[in-house]
């Protein structure tokens, strides 16, 4: 809870009574004075010289000076000008005849006086000008006390506004690190998921991990968002989670073979896919992708039979990827293509399937070579430590994915792990990433 602000300071009444100080040598014009301004609820205070003067102001707190001009040792120019230096907010008048204007003069420009008041004085002038001294003294007073309360707390403020700024970037630091996990967890279930989808069809293990990739690689060649990107790599993931629905005898059959009602049934497993993934907000853009990602440029695709401009380059960018993926895996004909010829009958199909751009870019991305592999390791359950970086997905002999590329081991995992292991018997090789310095040959 913010700290309340600090209360403003007491203000001194207006009717206060103020102190005055008196100081001329002549003790028949300080009992004048001091007649003249007791009556009006005063504190007078009186000094014969211009040291006695001073001396007092350093013991008392004095509110006007009102010094004579004429003063042996020290003038009234002189001590006015010393009370300006050392105690500037006391207010200052001074006493002069008429003989003393040059003197005046210099109290004015050296003293900074208020104002001078000719001798012989009238009674009501220097009572009107004592008041008006030391309510132009007061009001400064009042404004230095605000000026004063009002950067005490602009500071407060600034430090609550510090503090709940820190506090802030905390939580949203928090918040940030929180949602980055979720996103991490939420990727890696919709791995196991598809890795489960190939477990039941029987078909090559990481089939769609790299659907994905490609997907994924093909999006950033393309200069496409890094949103749409990750949009490409999800429904890469799960573009054939439709036929989660289709029997087992249609799921293992190649499509070339496919006639009549079993036609018909498999065309619409994009529109199943994308039912099941619209309920996931998170999954709703990679979802239309789902959809459309066995659509052709030439409208003859399916299940909409859009083409042209309507049929967005992301989801040309999926159906490229699984169909090439799809070749080499047997899942489109009778027999399975090789890497070239997969390669070659994509890129036959530039202008009818897919738009050349997006077929020459696929074809630039097969040819650039493969960034240089990162190094890795193989160790045993046993040589598992906390912080070590998995480097491949980890499959099941049936394909289900056990851990993921990039997982953390912490020690709770490492000796869940083991104990597994140990209690079924199995020997399992983990591959790590190895992060120890490359020695520098000599």
């Amino acid at each position: 809870m913010d700290a309340p602000l600090a209360p403003p300071a007491p203000v001194p009444p207006a009717d206060a009574p103020a102190t005055l100080l008196f100081v001329d040598d002549e003790p028949s014009i300080l009992s004048a004075l001091r007649r003249l301004f007791r009556p009006h609820g005063y504190r007078v205070l009186l000094a014969d010289s211009g040291a006695a003067a001073l001396e007092m102001l350093a013991q008392e707190k004095v509110d006007l000076v009102l010094s004579d001009m004429r003063m042996p040792g020290m003038d009234g120019a002189q001590l006015l000008q010393a009370v300006r230096e050392r105690w500037p907010d006391v207010a200052r008048l001074l006493l002069t005849g008429y003989a003393d204007i040059g003197s005046t003069i210099a109290a004015i420009n050296h003293g900074e006086i208020q104002r001078y008041i000719a001798k012989p004085w009238d009674d009501n002038e220097v009572l009107m000008a004592v008041r008006d001294a030391l309510e132009r003294y007061r009001l400064r007073m009042e404004n230095q006390r605000l000026l004063a309360l009002t950067r005490e707390h602009n500071e407060q403020l600034e430090r609550r506004v510090a503090a709940r700024t820190a506090e802030l970037s905390q939580v949203n630091a928090m918040l940030e690190q929180a949602f980055a996990e979720q996103r991490e967890h939420f990727m890696l279930s919709i791995k196991v998921f598809a890795a489960l989808m190939e477990l039941r069809d029987g078909g090559l293990a990481g089939y769609s991990e790299r659907v994905g990739q490609l997907a994924r690689r093909l999006a950033e060649a393309m200069n496409l968002p890094p949103t749409q990107q990750e949009e490409c790599y999800v429904a890469g993931l799960l573009h054939e989670v439709g036929k989660i629905g289709l029997p087992d005898a249609l799921l293992r059959k190649p499509v070339s073979l496919m006639r009549d009602d079993d036609l018909i049934r498999y065309r619409r497993y994009p529109l199943q896919g994308e039912a099941a993934l619209m309920p996931l907000s998170g999954l709703r853009s990679a979802a239309r992708l789902v959809r459309w990602h066995q659509e052709r440029l030439d409208g003859h695709g399916f299940p909409d039979g859009i083409g042209g401009a309507d049929l967005p380059v992301a989801a040309q960018i999926v159906g490229l990827a699984a169909t090439y993926e799809g070749l080499q895996a047997g899942r489109l004909s009778e027999r399975r293509h090789t890497m070239a010829q997969a390669r070659a009958a994509v890129l036959g199909a530039a202008g009818t399937l897919y738009l050349p751009d997006v077929v020459t870019a696929f074809d630039r991305l097969l040819s650039t070579a493969p960034p240089p592999a990162q190094r890795e390791r193989e160790l045993s359950a046993a040589e598992l430590a906390p912080g070590m970086v998995m480097a491949q997905d980890l499959l099941s002999p049936q394909g289900t994915l056990l851990l993921a590329a990039g997982f953390v081991f912490d020690a709770p995992v490492i000796a869940t792990i083991r104990d597994l292991l140990a209690r079924e018997g199995l020997d399992v090789c983990f591959r790590i990433r190895d992060t120890r310095p490359q020695a520098v040959p000599a």
